[in-house]
């Protein structure tokens, strides 16, 4: 079955997203526990996050859902996923949390830490200044708190985040979360039940083609 035009741009979107470097994406297989790809790993399907730390209904599909799913999909090798900063105006928290994030991805550290941002979001969205309470989130999650200060004062990952919601928005991520599987597209913080039939359904497309 031919795809419409707006699912094909969407699968596209997700090869030409990993194709182009660098990316501020941190990355979690069957075989890559940390933050970084795993050639080795052969899993049919990405999933994409596309996130804000500072967005309510990421920290709730992330309390809710993420677990879950991993250990159904992503523990088991039959996808691969792959977390997006896409920090909103609206949320000025957001921005430094995502660079806090992934200077411990350069770590190996990003999913610690940010399992730590995302439940103590209510300590921190309102703080005038909030990136002391990340960097202590930071070295809670095991990182080396010099070089996370040192990282943070850099250009790089700034930057990096900044290509990547670029790229999201290229690939019509307009809200968070938002979330790309394959060929489909999910908005919200769905429950476990939307993400069974969509990857389940992605799963069995990627066996016929």
């Amino acid at each position: 079955m031919p795809l419409n035009p707006t699912a094909a741009f969407r699968y596209a979107a997700i090869a030409i997203f990993f194709a182009a470097a660098p990316c501020a994406v941190s990355t979690v297989s069957a075989q890559s526990a940390g933050d970084s790809l795993s050639a080795a790993d052969k899993a049919p399907l990405w999933l994409l996050i596309v996130s804000d730390f500072q967005c309510p209904f990421c920290r709730r599909w992330h309390v809710e859902t993420w677990e879950t799913l991993k250990k159904e999909y992503v523990n088991t090798g039959k996808i691969r996923v792959a977390f997006v900063n896409f920090p909103l105006g609206m949320h000025p928290n957001a921005r430094p949390a995502a660079i806090t994030a992934m200077c411990a991805s350069a770590q190996g550290k990003f999913w610690p830490v940010a399992d730590l941002i995302f439940k103590s979001q209510d300590k921190w969205k309102d703080l005038k200044d909030a990136r002391p309470f990340f960097d202590s989130v930071a070295k809670a999650g095991g990182t080396d708190p010099a070089r996370l200060k040192t990282c943070e004062a850099g250009t790089s990952i700034p930057a990096l985040v900044n290509a990547d919601v670029v790229r999201m928005s290229r690939a019509q991520a307009q809200s968070t979360p938002t979330f790309f599987i394959g060929r489909a597209k999910i908005e919200g913080a769905e429950p476990i039940a939307t993400f069974r039939r969509a990857i389940d359904a992605e799963l069995a497309a990627a066996t016929k083609r």
